[in-house]
């Protein structure tokens, strides 16, 4: 039985287009791009042909551009960077970012700084007038991520970038969920650092960027090398490399047909539900104004204990419908989702969630046959728990 993929915001396929384009640098080209021969002088040119395309997509300058694992990396690169270069003691953030942006935060509290987190609504987004509100003398960054990889808000981050500029607070967004999926220019929205992660977006794993602007305050936090401009030691990943760089094109090339493909999808799956199993769901975060290609439901049950989500997710495994409950990053644990949590939900709301992400691989039938699956399988659990 082939499996029905509908977590794309855990991870992607390779793009077929990607693959090819990085095969070469793990055969003919395989030099070390910092050696002096031939070999490493080819490879040396790839990842700087990759850099200015990245910066070309995304409104930069290829200084700006720096190579990373992906993006739990960047974001703990940007947060300790800026704290160690600004000795200032205050972090400014949300309970619903991405942990690779709360546990840096809050290890930093182990060196006297203070994590101050804004309460986003109910569809979980946050206002700038709240940044306004909370800037103070000591803030050394504000992080609040552009879309949310479990509920599809979109933080209005041009807007609070500007609050931040004009406090002269840097200001970083994970834009690991909105990159080639809805248009970022990080000139059009005033961004001084954001970070990517390639294997969201039909690249390859262990690949990622993080932007820091010019004049931005920051000190490299991976040491031990002078890759990347003495500003993130290791062997370049040159491979990966030139794979995020296709995989960006094509993503942004594609955004408009991937754009209106997924909010397809979405109506498709919102049709279907209310068909079958009207009352019976809610939407988590955002009914409209979200991205597409996030759908967040719960199945309230009337009893105290909710519906069992991992076990729900389990069985549309079973039935070949692979979705998640959250982030890939914090499946498998017993808490329910901070992000649901974190915008007012009760705990057994929140544990009888799972998340759709569609790709640009998923298909109208995909979609109907998921619905079907879940209408058996929600008469199944409601009636084994009653």
């Amino acid at each position: 039985m082939n499996s029905v993929y509908f977590d794309n915001a855990s991870t992607t396929p390779v793009d077929q287009r990607v693959m090819e384009t990085m095969i070469p640098y793990f055969t003919e080209q395989f030099g070390n791009a910092n050696s002096a021969h031939q070999l490493g002088r080819n490879t040396k040119v790839a990842i700087e042909d990759a850099r200015e395309l990245i910066a070309k997509l995304i409104g930069a300058e290829p200084s700006e551009i720096i190579f990373t694992s992906g993006g739990t990396e960047s974001d703990n690169a940007i947060i300790k960077g800026v704290i160690a270069a600004t000795r200032k003691k205050e972090i400014i953030t949300s309970p619903i970012e991405h942990h690779a942006v709360i546990h840096p935060a809050e290890s930093m509290k182990l060196h006297g700084v203070k994590v101050t987190y804004l309460q986003p609504d109910s569809s979980g987004v946050i206002q700038p007038e709240q940044v306004a509100e909370a800037i103070t003398d000591e803030t050394a960054i504000v992080s609040l991520m552009h879309v949310n990889n479990e509920i599809g808000s979109i933080n209005p981050v041009r807007e609070i970038a500007e609050v931040c500029r004009e406090r002269k607070v840097p200001f970083h967004s994970d834009t690991v969920q909105s990159v080639g999926k809805i248009a970022v220019n990080v000139k059009d929205l005033n961004l001084d650092a954001l970070s990517i992660s390639a294997h969201k977006i039909y690249g390859p794993k262990g690949i990622g960027v993080l932007y820091v602007k010019n004049g931005t305050p920051w000190i490299p936090w991976l040491q031990g090398g002078s890759q990347e401009r003495r500003r993130r030691g290791g062997t370049s990943n040159v491979a990966g490399i030139v794979g995020l760089a296709k995989a960006l094109e094509l993503a942004i090339q594609n955004l408009d047909n991937n754009l209106n493909h997924f909010q397809e999808l979405r109506t498709i799956a919102l049709d279907e539900l209310n068909r079958h199993l009207k009352g019976r769901y809610q939407i988590n975060g955002p009914a409209v104004g979200g991205v597409p290609h996030i759908l967040n439901l719960s199945f309230p049950t009337g009893s105290e204990a909710g519906l069992d989500g991992e076990m729900l997710l389990l069985n549309l495994d079973i039935e070949g419908i692979c979705v998640s409950n959250g982030s890939a990053c914090t499946s498998g644990a017993m808490e329910p989702s901070h992000v649901l949590s974190g915008i007012g939900l009760t705990d057994a709301v929140a544990r009888s969630s799972v998340r759709i992400s569609f790709g640009k691989q998923n298909k109208k039938e995909d979609v109907r046959l998921f619905v079907k699956k879940l209408g058996k399988i929600l008469d199944r659990m409601v009636n084994i728990t009653a």
